[in-house]
């Protein structure tokens, strides 16, 4: 028998208005459209309260003209600008909001007048467009903890983004004016390397510090784990430099602010890490997903906020496509192509994934003997972790779903047994 899909929630019908709004910085451009084809022109409001009090207006003001019981709200899931217009409309009466996905918008218009061009009046009617198809997806607004959780993790990403510029900008300083450090020290995120980078940056510092003194510093710091041999090395090196002196100082002071900029960083990060595991508490399905061995807060966190709120979709493939991770293939004729991920939607959220496969496939981990199996029937290994990740949703989708926490090694029991 053939299975019968779930009607959509976003599903339009003849006592639906569509409104769509393609956003802006400073001003936005909405637009209207009837079940009976009747539509307005495209209406520029403002990106302010006044502005959009004005769109309100207009739309419930056509819904009452033309009968019609609700309204579809749908803009583009991208950047921030539309953030503010929909928390101001999430809790209308009669409104409800969609988004669409801007691959489908870009490829939509070249539709509309055989044209690529990309207008501010014409983008809204594409929307309205997509969203006739049934091709919108489901909004959900982050409130309370699940906010916070999610600019936590985003300003988490960002930041360890710009430490890992600044550390890159360091290594090419060094490589100017001390190269052998960088050769001898290896990783210049340790506690030596930067002690070292702050205190004796330059080759000459090292060799006035002398080799003794230099091992014992470097035994201290390190506590006991770089040993003399390797101090030995790098005051060796530091008598040969062939760095650079000529604008050294002003490398010099550049590498001071790029270190207390990176400590700063290194304070945000742990900060925000302890603030994630207080925003977790307050809600109460975090723990199911902890219970997930190799799901640490701040996956967990980061899954929270970028999901919105799990309990709010209906099945996984919304959440999926959320992320992304919905198949794919391109098959014509007698070709039948591969299987890929869209990778429309949201990176952040395949990324936390995709580091907690590699968690999940570790010796101890939950997915650790599917992966063999993938791996020996000849499945690539990067492949293998995006499946492994597309599988750790589905599970984390269940146990919020059921309410129950990860039991490993399950076995479920047989009808013998429940009796």
């Amino acid at each position: 028998m053939k299975k019968i899909k779930p009607k959509r929630p976003y599903a339009v019908n003849k006592k639906v208005l569509i409104a769509t709004v393609d956003g802006g910085k400073e001003k936005h451009y909405g637009y209207f459209r009837c079940p009976d084809g009747t539509d307005g022109k495209s209406l520029p409001f403002e990106n302010n309260g006044s502005g959009f009090q004005e769109f309100l207006e207009r739309i419930t003001s056509t819904a009452r003209a033309h009968g019609l019981e609700e309204i579809i709200v749908g803009f583009e899931s991208t950047g921030p600008y539309m953030e503010p217009l929909a928390q101001f409309l999430k809790s209308r009466r009669g409104v409800r909001l969609v988004q669409v996905n801007p691959m489908h918008t870009k490829r939509l218009k070249e539709l509309s007048g055989n044209s690529p061009l990309k207008t501010d009046r014409k983008d809204p009617k594409v929307i309205a467009d997509i969203i006739e198809l049934g091709h919108a997806l489901t909004v959900v607004i982050p409130e309370g903890p699940a906010a916070e959780l999610r600019r936590l993790t985003q300003g988490r990403e960002r930041t360890i983004t710009s430490r890992t510029r600044l550390l890159n900008q360091m290594q090419c300083l060094l490589a100017s004016f001390f190269p052998e450090f960088l050769q001898v020290m290896h990783d210049i995120t340790t506690a030596s390397a930067q002690h070292l980078l702050k205190h004796h940056p330059t080759p000459q510092d090292i060799v006035n510090l002398g080799e003794t003194a230099l091992a014992s510093l470097l035994r201290k710091v390190s506590r006991g784990k770089i040993r003399e041999d390797r101090a030995r090395a790098l005051f060796e090196a530091s008598r040969a430099s062939v760095g650079i002196t000529a604008g050294r100082d002003s490398m010099l002071l550049e590498i001071r602010l790029i270190l207390e900029t990176i400590v700063s960083y290194d304070c945000f990060i742990e900060d925000s890490e302890a603030e994630m595991v207080r925003q977790l508490e307050q809600i109460p399905y975090s723990r199911v997903i902890l219970s997930l061995k190799g799901i640490g807060p701040v996956t967990a966190a980061g899954l929270i906020g970028e999901v919105g709120d799990f309990t709010k979709f209906g099945t996984i493939s919304e959440v999926m496509k959320l992320a992304g991770l919905d198949l794919y293939e391109v098959s014509s004729g007698k070709h039948r192509g591969k299987l890929r991920i869209s990778k429309r939607g949201r990176p952040l959220m395949r990324k936390l994934l995709y580091l907690a496969a590699l968690s999940a496939v570790r010796k101890d981990g939950v997915m650790h003997a599917w992966y063999q199996r993938a791996l020996s029937r000849g499945m690539k290994k990067t492949k293998a972790l995006v499946a492994v990740s597309r599988k750790l949703l589905v599970l984390i989708f269940a146990l919020v779903r059921d309410h129950s926490v990860y039991v490993e090694n399950y076995a479920k029991p047989t009808f013998q047994e429940a009796a």
